[in-house]
C-alpha cells in the first residue's frame, strides 16, 4: 500500500518579499500611531509639513509676486484684502507682497539650514562611528579635532570667516556645517565605542565581517535615533544661525531673501510698520519650536524604555502622573 503526496511547489523569494514588505508598513504605521497619540507633536509635524512644501512649490506659486514693486501700495497694513489676496500679509516700503516674500525666504532659509545640517550629520557621524568603533589614535585624533573646532564659539568663527570672505549662502553652509561637525563626531563616537565591545558586535566579527560591514549593519541602525534627534535639534540652532548673520548684514545678501534678512530689513520701520519684522520673526520661531517639539518625540519614540508613554492616551497618562506625584 502506497500512499501518494502532492507536493505543491512554493516560491520562498515572493513570500520573502512579502513579508518584508508587510514588516515595513508595520512598523510605518507603527509610527504613524505613535505620532497621533502625542496631539503636540501632531501639530508640529504638521507646520513642518507645510514649511518644507511652502519651500518647494510656493516659490513657484507667487510667481514675480516677491519682486513686484508697487510704490502705491507701500507699507500697506496687513489683512486688508482691498489690494488682493496676495497683501493680506501687508506690503514692504516699496509695495512688494509680504506673504510671497515671506515664502520665498522660506525656501532660501531652508535652502541654507538643511544642506549644513546634512553636511554636518554626515561627515561628522561617519567619522565619529570610524573612531569609535576603532578607538585607539584614530579616537585620539579625531577628538582633539573636534576639542579644536569646539574651542571656537561657532557664531562668532562664523562672523569672521563671512567677514573675511564674501557673503554667500554657499560660505554661510560650509561655515555652519563645519562648525556643527563635532556635535555628530562626539555622539556617533560615544555610542559606537560602547557597542563594539557588545556581543552581537564580536559575533559579527568572529563570522568573517569586515569593520565596515559591522559599522553599516549594526551599529549606524542603533546610532541612528540618537543621530535624528540630534539633528533635528541642531536644524533650530543652525536655522536660527543663519537667522542671525543676515541680521547682521553677513548673511544672505540682496536680492536674495530670507527670513533674518527680513527682519533686518524691517527694524527701521519697527514704529510705524510692525509688520515687517513681526511676520518672519514669528515663522522663525514656529518653525524652530515645532522642530524641538517634534525632536522631543522622537527621542521618547526611539527609547524602548520611554515608548510606552507614547501609546497612552493623553487624559490616562496625565491622571497616571498626578497619581504617581501624590504617592
Amino acid at each position: 500500500m502506497s500512499t501518494q503526496i502532492d507536493l505543491v511547489p512554493v516560491k520562498p523569494t515572493t513570500a520573502i518579499v512579502g513579508e518584508a514588505d508587510t514588516a515595513r508598513k508595520g512598523r510605518g504605521s507603527k509610527w504613524f500611531r505613535l505620532l497621533v497619540n502625542d496631539r503636540v507633536a501632531t501639530v508640529a509635524a504638521v507646520i513642518l509639513g507645510v514649511v518644507f512644501l511652502t519651500a518647494i512649490f510656493g516659490p513657484m506659486l507667487v510667481g514675480n509676486l516677491a519682486t513686484h514693486i508697487d510704490l502705491d501700495n507701500s507699507n500697506q497694513a496687513p489683512f486688508t484684502l482691498s489690494h488682493g489676496w496676495a497683501n493680506v500679509l501687508g506690503t514692504d516700503p516699496l509695495g512688494r507682497s509680504m506673504l510671497a516674500r515671506l515664502i520665498v525666504a522660506c525656501q532660501t532659509t531652508l535652502s541654507v539650514a538643511i544642506p549644513a545640517v546634512v553636511i554636518s550629520g554626515v561627515v561628522g557621524s561617519a567619522i565619529g562611528m570610524w573612531a569609535g568603533y576603532y578607538r585607539g589614535w584614530r579616537e585620539t585624533v579625531a577628538m582633539r579635532v573636534a576639542d579644536v573646532i569646539m574651542s571656537f564659539p561657532s557664531l562668532l568663527l562664523a562672523v569672521v570667516v563671512l567677514y573675511v570672505f564674501s557673503p554667500s549662502a554657499a560660505n554661510i553652509v560650509a561655515v555652519l556645517a563645519i562648525t556643527r561637525i563635532p556635535v555628530y563626531l562626539r555622539t556617533a563616537r560615544a555610542e559606537s565605542a560602547e557597542l563594539q565591545s557588545r556581543l552581537f558586535v564580536d559575533a559579527a566579527r568572529t563570522f568573517g565581517a569586515s569593520a565596515r560591514s559591522i559599522i553599516w549593519r549594526h551599529v549606524l541602525p542603533i546610532v541612528l535615533p540618537t543621530l535624528l534627534t540630534v539633528a533635528t535639534l541642531d536644524f533650530c540652532y543652525v536655522m536660527l544661525a543663519e537667522s542671525s548673520l543676515s541680521f547682521l548684514g553677513i548673511g544672505i545678501q540682496p536680492p536674495d531673501i530670507s527670513w533674518g534678512l527680513m527682519v533686518s530689513q524691517g527694524r527701521t520701520y519697527l514704529h510705524t510698520a510692525w509688520w515687517l519684522s513681526f511676520f518672519p520673526g514669528v515663522a522663525i520661531v514656529i518653525t524652530t519650536v515645532s522642530a524641538t517639539i517634534l525632536a522631543a518625540w522622537a527621542r521618547i519614540a526611539t527609547d524602548p524604555g520611554q515608548r510606552w508613554r507614547l501609546t497612552v492616551p493623553q487624559k490616562r497618562l496625565s491622571k497616571f502622573t498626578k497619581t504617581t506625584k501624590a504617592l
